[in-house]
């Protein structure tokens, strides 16, 4: 079963890794080993071979061959080996030892000492054998055979030294993976100590040390990054609650007592058509709320809860003032669209329908709100190419009111800000971030400027053809 925790499976992986290494290095020495033991095996019959050969050429005249190898070979009988001997008739005899087969290898050619190598008897016992050039040898064939026990040498100089190599591979490779699991398990159990107590803590954590391997600084430099984010969420809720209570405390305040003032008859006649009319207008003001907060829970679903489509930006535009017409008249303000070349072709493009009505209705708003009584806000659409960005359509709502406060235009995008209640009234603070965020949805943006000699103006660029994943363009089921 494989282990849950790391440094279960470091240890794991470097107990594999050790038996894996351990068998090569085996093996490997198995060979070396072998060889060196049979060359050793060689060269020490070969010596015995010498004298034997010397004491060949010596031997008194008269003397029989066959005789005088077996006095000299008797060690070789005592060791476990053999000697074979090949008379000129082609007969083959036992000179000295006991093997199972009489069975001579070739008589060596173009040689003109011995040849070596290795025979298997009928037994299956594997010999070292060296056969001199029967020259040497009074005419004769022998055939000099002790046992190969190179392999048992070898496995018993292995046994030797696998007690090294492991106790090697203990002392060095176990603190090497204690010290590898530490470098990873110590800031890994300090992401998740940080991690457990985030939801509790009420202040902004102290970032982790980033310290390990580079994936861990890199999974701890992220940690660190979404704890001040939370925090910076946590306060926005924070101000999110604020601004609904407030929020919402004038207009229910407001029907409250215009609703009781009318039920108990204190407002009769004109003045309770007065307080039912106030009482429509914070009604209208709680559902204006509420949709803007119905956005912002979409724009959490991020690009795939767009719902594309080809769009007329001179139609959206021209119905985008029609609704507004009469809150702009009744409030003494002129509300225009505005072409610079009559006759422009429209403009076509692939967008949201319901968030570009959206984005209009939030621009329109905060202009009427701005606008004082007899004032002008112009709206605007032309293709429009910036450098980095996708060519699009520029949407634009300008204004002849105050204008934005010095250092404002940047933050008048964020949730819940408010730069000046001449331009957001009673406003919750909502209505450019929403803006914004379904632009850059589109993959677009929007933007707030001054303009002179005073007023303001916010443009949104949406691309001709949306960024939204392919899923996205699906239309909806039924």
């Amino acid at each position: 079963m494989r282990p849950r925790g790391i440094t279960g499976r470091i240890l794991l992986a470097f107990a594999a890794l050790a038996l894996a290494m351990l068998a090569a290095v085996t093996g490997s020495l198995f060979v070396v080993l072998r060889e060196m033991h049979r060359d050793a095996t060689e060269a020490s019959l070969s010596s015995q071979v010498t004298l034997i050969e010397a004491a060949l050429v010596r031997r008194a005249a008269g003397a029989p061959v066959e005789q005088t190898a077996r006095d000299l070979s008797a060690g070789i009988a005592e060791d476990g080996g053999f000697v074979l001997v090949q008379r000129k008739t082609g007969a083959i005899i036992v000179v000295a030892g006991e093997p199972s087969s009489l069975e001579l290898p070739p008589q060596p050619t173009g040689m003109d000492r011995y040849a070596t190598g290795t025979i298997r008897t009928s037994d299956g016992q594997d010999f070292v054998y060296i056969e001199p050039v029967a020259s040497r040898t009074g005419g004769l064939v022998f055939v000099f055979a002790v046992p190969d026990r190179s392999g048992q040498q070898a496995v018993a100089d292995l046994g030797r030294a696998m007690v090294i190599i492991v106790l090697i591979l203990l002392l060095v490779g176990a603190p090497l993976a204690w010290l590898l699991s530490r470098s990873l398990t110590g800031p890994m159990r300090r992401l998740a100590n940080a991690a457990s107590a985030l939801p509790a803590s009420p202040e902004e954590p102290q970032p982790l040390p980033l310290e390990g391997p580079a994936e861990v600084r890199v999974l701890t430099e992220r940690f660190n990054a979404m704890a001040r984010e939370l925090v910076s969420t946590r306060a926005e809720e924070t101000a999110l609650l604020a601004n609904l209570r407030h929020d919402l405390r004038t207009p229910l305040t407001s029907i409250g007592g215009y609703a009781e003032a009318i039920a108990d008859g204190t407002a009769a006649g004109p003045e309770a058509s007065a307080a039912a009319r106030t009482i429509a207008e914070e009604a209208q003001r709680l559902e204006r709320l509420v949709g803007e907060l119905g956005v912002v829970e979409r724009l959490r679903e991020g690009p795939s809860a767009l719902r594309p489509e080809v769009l007329d930006a001179a139609a959206l535009l021209t119905d985008a003032v029609a609704r507004f017409e009469s809150r702009a008249g009744a409030a003494g303000v002129t509300l225009e669209t505005v072409h610079d070349v009559p006759g422009d072709e429209d403009v076509i493009f692939t967008a949201d329908r319901l968030a570009v009505e959206r984005i209009l209705q939030n621009l329109i708003e905060n202009a009427l709100s701005a606008v004082p009584e007899s004032g002008h806000v112009w709206l605007r659409a032309a293709p429009l190419h910036l450098t980095g960005m996708a060519p699009g359509v520029g949407i634009s709502v300008t204004d002849d009111g105050p204008g934005f406060p010095p250092g404002t235009s940047e933050r008048v995008f964020e949730r819940f800000y408010r730069a000046d209640p001449s331009r957001t009234g009673s406003g919750s603070g909502l209505g450019l971030a929403i803006v914004r965020e379904l632009a850059r949805a589109h993959g677009g943006e929007a933007w707030a400027e001054n303009v002179a000699p005073h007023g303001a103006r916010v443009t949104v660029l949406l691309p001709f053809s949306p960024a939204i994943p392919p899923e996205a363009t699906e239309p909806a089921e039924a």
